[in-house]
């Protein structure tokens, strides 16, 4: 649960206090606990009496001159375990006329409590000391609720507007200026913003840098839980941010606080999260716009199996992501799933080497057709397979090709349960080349007198009597006419065009022009 500003501290740490110039004029000496610097200060605090620790309430550093434990042990060991006892930050005393030198008592029992003990070799007004570090802390906090209230305005103006995780995640990372993470609780990641190069870098071997890290912030590691009502389902992590960890832990809280809001207004569950971080890596892939060397990183962060794989690329049409993801979980297939565009949905199987790739791609497609809520028309197109990364690029877009070509046609029911491209013969060759000026104009002249609008149904007509071989048994009952009314329609198709569809070369070359016109609408 994300914290308020009131409920932490912005801090300065030992280390930091003893390198402010007013206290180096003191010649400041750590003579134990130099493991333990790095303790936050929360505030000065100058006192005498050895029961010291009943005023404190943790992260102080006490400042004495030891007036009131000069010969007495018991009473210098007892002021140091109070200290420890009250979780001081430090303890520094200023030598003078009570203590030349720094005490073995208080030294020995400061190194056993790990309390980090600092001596001034030269007079020094603890007044200057107090002030200055007050001074500070009280501008750190200002600066810090300053921070948190822009961050907090900043990202509820973006989650109002309706913007996408991805837009939230840049403006943290903005404000952290180091990369940031957001997974589920198995550390798959669903979400990244950042440098690109960094990362990649945090991404590159991420699973085993994130179960090390474990819950510390060490490293500048910070990390916020997402979760409400008692129930986890995720986490946000800033990674290497430089910043004092107090700031660092204010702009994870900051966005927490923001992912889970904009995960309540969405009405989205965490797994569309995972859904979307899908969806740009494959449509990456698919693009060509980032080398997929660049991507493998995602790929392995977002729960793919890359090392010594198979990968099958798959795109079906008319299928629905959550179905799909639900099939292949249900199947033990490792892969990954998102929606491309115009009704394709790309499926990147990832099998080892020594499974059957196309036995279980066709179990899949099979399986995929039987499932309730299926459509009758499910289309699974593949590639062949992958065995290098590099490849599977090329593949994703072959299996798109493939896809494409069987859209909308007549003949889709009688393909196999997974469509390669050796099934859709020229079919696949003009979807290929529908983007060619040539093909265009040689489909523009082939159909010129039944491109009108008002010519539509006989252009319905010749396509599904050249889909099923010119049938004309078969084109009278798919349109649901009688054979002389089927007649007369291919007549006035032959009149309009100028040709005769019972000449094979003809009727081939309109058919040509028909798949080449199709494809260019689509």
């Amino acid at each position: 649960m994300a914290t308020t500003p009131d409920t932490w501290e912005p801090a300065l740490s030992v280390r930091q206090v003893l390198t402010l110039e007013r206290v180096l004029a003191g010649e400041p000496e750590v003579v134990a606990g130099a493991r333990h610097l790095d303790r936050p200060v929360r505030w000065v605090h100058v006192a005498e009496a050895a029961d010291v620790g009943v005023m404190l309430s943790g992260g102080e550093m006490v400042l004495t001159t030891g007036v009131l434990l000069a010969g007495d042990e018991d009473k210098q060991a007892e002021y140091v375990r109070s200290l420890h006892r009250a979780e001081a930050a430090a303890v520094v005393l200023g030598l003078g006329r009570a203590f030349p030198a720094a005490p073995d008592v208080m030294r020995r029992a400061a190194e056993r409590c790990g309390l980090p003990m600092v001596v001034l070799h030269r007079p020094f007004p603890f007044a200057d000391l107090t002030e200055e570090v007050q001074s500070r802390l009280v501008r750190r906090k200002f600066a810090a609720v300053s921070l948190s209230e822009a961050v907090r305005t900043e990202l509820t103006a973006l989650i109002t507007a309706g913007a996408p995780l991805q837009r939230l995640l840049d403006e943290v990372a903005r404000h952290s200026a180091c990369p940031v993470v957001v997974t589920n609780l198995a550390h798959r990641v669903l979400g990244t913003a950042g440098e690109r190069p960094a990362v990649d870098d945090v991404l590159r071997d991420w699973e085993r840098i994130a179960r090390q890290a474990g819950g510390t912030e060490g490293d500048g590691w910070i990390r916020a839980e997402l979760g409400g009502r008692g129930e986890r389902w995720g986490r946000i992590v800033l990674c290497g941010y430089r910043g004092d960890t107090a700031t660092g832990r204010l702009l994870a809280d900051r966005a927490a606080e923001a992912l889970v809001l904009h995960r309540m207004l969405g009405g989205t569950a965490a797994c569309s999260w995972e859904e979307q971080s899908a969806q740009s890596l494959l449509t990456d892939l698919v693009s060509g716009v980032v080398p997929a060397r660049q991507l493998l990183p995602r790929a392995r962060a977002a729960g793919l199996p890359v090392n010594r794989r198979t990968f099958v690329p798959l795109v079906v049409r008319d299928g629905d992501t959550g179905r799909l993801d639900r099939l292949l979980r249900l199947l033990g297939l490792p892969g990954l799933v998102a929606e491309l565009a115009d009704g394709a949905t790309a499926v990147l199987l990832s099998l080892a080497r020594d499974q059957d790739a196309g036995a279980l791609a066709a179990h899949f497609a099979t399986r995929l057709r039987t499932e309730p809520g299926s459509e009758a028309r499910t289309i699974v197109a593949a590639a062949d397979p992958r065995a290098v990364w590099d490849d599977v690029p090329a593949g994703l877009r072959e299996a798109q090709h493939v896809a494409d070509a069987v859209a909308d046609s007549t003949a889709a029911l009688d393909l196999p349960p997974v469509v390669r491209l050796k099934d859709v013969h020229l079919r696949g060759l003009i979807r290929l080349l529908r983007d060619d000026p040539q093909v265009q104009s040689f489909a523009e002249r082939e159909l010129d007198g039944l491109l009108c609008e008002s010519d539509e149904d006989l252009l319905s007509v010749l396509r599904t009597y050249l889909a099923t071989g010119r049938n004309k048994s078969r084109t009278a009952q798919l349109h649901h006419v009688s054979r002389p009314a089927l007649y007369r329609r291919l007549e006035a198709i032959q009149v309009r065009l100028g040709v005769d569809l019972d000449d094979f070369e003809q009727a081939a070359s309109v058919h040509i022009a028909l798949l080449a016109h199709d494809a260019q609408q689509q």
